[in-house]
């Protein structure tokens, strides 16, 4: 059985599994293996630096034939990241946290499917009023970063898809195994989105400390939190978006102290020090709550196949139980 869907009618999009666009963490070898294996790979584009898409951008162009995309973080980008990668003819491209409206022109010019995360309601109209092709839905659950005060998958999810259709919805946060592709299905969305567990895959560009950490964590021991990027000297808008991280010594430092941190030049001078002689990690370690379902470093288009595979199982589980 083939799990068909909105997202599986785009020629070449044999599953309804989507990579996230992971800044830094999902370059090119890894949107080419998801893609390839018959996802849809999205190239993390990030806050669009000129030099990592140089290098990035031509390896997932030649590394499959079937479609791929990047995607952005719309708050940190400029019309030049997008037309940088709308050189090499996406198939999508994904914007993220912030107002995707200066950027539609340009995308709709090279016929690319636009894809637009939200992380509440008012973003979900949003995108629907500036003419999405996709919609993600993403829940507080999910790794990295997200809305400060938003709500987890599983409610938030059908109410976007009441909201946006006819347009298709991915469902996003939670998701590592394809059970929880199933659920997002039953939810009424297309797809999903799935982030976590492909950073965990032989291809993420990822530090190996990175890999071993997620293999290992809890969901448990995931938190959101702004003080790491308060830290770190990140320019993110913390009023509205947190990340959920693994446990990390500053967060147990300064956990509830953040206008402290943030007034403490020497703290963050601190952390870059302590990054330096690797103390600590070089970052901070985005992972979702599902992370416990995380056992392994597969290779992607491996974990695609998986993914799909248990997906149709879980459903047909599901379509043979009857009440008592």
């Amino acid at each position: 059985m083939t799990l068909s869907t909105e997202l599986t009618e785009l020629p070449g999009v044999r599953h309804p599994i989507v990579l996230a666009p992971m800044g830094g963490a999902a370059g090119g070898a890894l949107a080419a293996a998801v893609s390839g294996a018959g996802g849809l790979g999205l190239l993390g584009g990030g806050y669009g630096d000129r030099e990592w898409l140089e290098r990035e951008l031509p390896i997932v162009a030649a590394g499959t034939d079937r479609p791929w995309g990047v995607g952005f973080l719309t708050w940190a980008i400029d019309s030049d990241a997008v037309e940088q990668a709308l050189e090499f003819s996406p198939a999508a491209v994904m914007l993220s946290f912030g107002d995707p409206g200066p950027f539609v022109e340009r995308i709709r010019r090279l016929d690319a499917v636009l894809i637009v995360q939200v992380t509440d309601l008012d973003e979900a109209r949003r995108a629907v009023d500036v003419g999405a092709d996709v919609i993600v839905a993403q829940g507080t659950e999910s790794g990295g970063h997200g809305a400060r005060h938003g709500r987890s998958t599983l409610p938030f999810v059908p109410l976007v898809v009441d909201l946006a259709g006819p347009v298709p919805v991915l469902a996003a946060g939670g998701i590592a195994d394809g059970r929880g592709v199933a659920a997002a299905l039953a939810l009424g969305a297309a797809g999903a989105l799935i982030g976590t567990r492909f950073q965990a895959t032989a291809e993420a560009l990822v530090d190996p400390a990175t890999s071993k950490a997620l293999v290992e964590g809890r969901g448990q021991d995931t938190e959101r939190n702004s003080v790491l990027d308060i830290a770190r000297g990140a320019r993110w808008p913390m009023e509205k978006y947190t990340a959920r991280t693994l446990g990390h010594p500053y967060l147990d430092r300064w956990r509830g102290r953040e206008a402290e941190l943030a007034a403490d030049p020497m703290a963050r001078q601190d952390y870059r020090d302590d990054v330096a002689r690797r103390a600590i990690p070089p970052m901070p370690v985005w992972a979702g709550e599902a992370v416990d379902l995380i056992s392994d470093l597969p290779s992607a288009a491996d974990l695609v196949t998986t993914l799909a595979v248990q997906a149709e199982e879980a459903l047909a589980r599901a379509g043979r139980r009857r009440p008592h």
